[in-house]
């Protein structure tokens, strides 16, 4: 049985990342596993999981969250072997510490050595980025700068938009994988759901296909083209080509 735990929709959903648990289980299902998500609310205890999904949210929320899962030990849970799957907000939680309400700071749940200050410019627009050789498209909106202590990989190389810093994008450790692309991301890359999914069942999957792949496809064309009346884009995105 696959369990994946969403954490606090009604606080971390404002961008519809809750979708990517639910495309994690439809992807499970569609392959012979037994998976369910559970929700976890602001009343509820952590429930035991095998995954937790943290989505993107605003300031306070985003506070209050972090409050919430210091409380309640989402690092002992990692440390016994849980994975998690992190976006914006929640990408800044599992970090040392993070800004919010303008400048002030505060702790983050200190799993991955990252942290997080107000940039001066919000970054909004689609969000392009090179993981190991193929590509990450989703869309972000925060107003973030986060900057990755020298032992925590990136999860890729940002083509477009600002991810981290306007060099790399998210992290990925053995159990963490953390991004600024909504999307939900999972929805629009199902090569990236696969890859979770993998890593959580600790097995090689067979090919799933559907119409995620073409939209996925015709994402990535449309995102390498030229915006119409504008000059041509100055980057290209790894394994597409104009037609």
């Amino acid at each position: 049985m696959l369990t994946i735990g969403l954490l606090y929709p009604e606080l971390l959903g404002t961008y519809g990342d809750g979708g990517n648990a639910t495309v994690l289980v439809e992807r499970a299902r569609r392959r012979g596993f037994d998976a369910s998500v559970v929700a976890v609310s602001l009343d509820d205890h952590l429930v035991a999981a095998d995954l937790y999904v943290i989505g993107g949210g605003e300031d306070g929320p985003q506070r209050l969250a972090s409050e919430l899962l210091v409380r309640e030990s989402l690092r002992s849970r990692v440390e016994d072997g849980a994975f998690v799957f992190a976006v914006c907000a929640g990408l800044q939680i599992l970090g040392t510490t993070f800004a919010v309400d303008g400048d002030d700071e505060y702790p983050g749940l200190g799993i991955v050595d990252a942290t997080t200050r107000r940039s001066p410019r919000r970054a909004v627009g689609d969000l392009v980025a090179d993981v190991d050789g193929r590509t990450l498209v989703g869309f972000e909106n925060h107003g973030g700068w986060t900057t990755l202590g020298p032992s925590v990989r990136p999860l890729g190389r940002v083509v477009r938009g600002r991810g981290n810093d306007g060099r790399v994008d998210g992290f990925v450790t053995d159990r963490l994988w953390a991004t600024y692309a909504h999307g939900p991301v999972l929805a629009q890359n199902p090569w990236f759901a696969d890859d979770v999914l993998s890593r959580v069942l600790a097995m090689p999957l067979d090919p799933l296909a559907s119409v995620a792949d073409r939209l996925y496809a015709e994402r990535c064309h449309a995102l390498s083209q030229p915006r119409l009346g504008r000059r041509r884009a100055n980057f290209r995105i790894p394994g597409v080509r104009g037609r």
